[in-house]
């Protein structure tokens, strides 16, 4: 297949607000990958839906979700079934591990840490580091590509997944540096970024990543946004 095969639109996704972002302590008593979204979460979804909707031109969409409940529960209220078929489940796009059932005040001794050591290389006690995600990324890019040459290959592809786990996506793609990872914010609940195929078949964001520190993107970091 040739490089016009591939499609025009990749869309991420991170989900609507869950009911963790209202309270951490949540994570003491249920497993991370069973927490569900709000009501709020779900408006978010619904409204990011029709959103995505008119980015997909109402043309078919293949989709990759993390196994996540929060991330599911998003899937559907984006209310694109019609445009999807059958998701793929995908657990390498799954939210960083931090712990099983967690101890929160362990868990924000070891934010404060991580914030000294570096988000990308810090790995929890009981779970990963930013850079164990992106190895699983990575991996992840090899399987997305191959889709890309299958003759059923979407014009739009749309990944739903969490903050982190986009952002790594992103550098993963673009080749960031870790300097430039670790002054990059996660997008809001429901927050989309998309990567949009170029006349010269590359593809830039449609927008950055918000910043938290004063680091300056290099000249090919900054390239990667339209």
């Amino acid at each position: 297949m040739g490089l016009s095969h591939r499609p025009v639109r990749i869309a991420l996704i991170r989900h609507g607000e869950s009911e963790a972002n209202l309270d951490k302590t949540i994570y003491e008593r249920i497993p991370d990958h069973t927490v569900p979204l709000t009501a709020l979460g779900h408006e978010q979804a619904a409204k990011a839906g029709r959103e995505l909707r008119e980015l997909f031109e109402n043309e078919p969409v293949r989709v990759y979700v993390s196994p996540y409940l929060r991330a599911r529960q998003t899937l559907d209220s984006l209310g694109l079934d019609d445009l999807i078929g059958v998701p793929r489940e995908e657990p390498r796009l799954r939210e960083q591990d931090w712990a099983n059932l967690q101890d929160t005040a362990d868990i924000e001794r070891q934010e404060e840490l991580r914030d000294s050591f570096g988000h990308f290389f810090y790995r929890f006690t009981h779970g990963e580091s930013g850079s164990d995600v992106y190895d699983r990324v990575s991996t992840f890019l090899e399987t997305m590509h191959r889709d890309f040459e299958t003759p059923d290959a979407a014009r739009n592809v749309l990944l739903v997944s969490h903050g982190l786990t986009m952002r790594l996506f992103c550098m993963r793609w673009f080749h960031w540096s870790v300097r430039f990872f670790e002054s990059l914010r996660n997008p809001a609940n429901a927050e989309t970024r998309v990567l949009l195929r170029q006349p010269d078949f590359r593809y830039k964001l449609d927008r950055p990543f918000d910043q938290w520190t004063t680091y300056e993107p290099t000249e090919p970091e900054r390239s990667a946004w339209l």
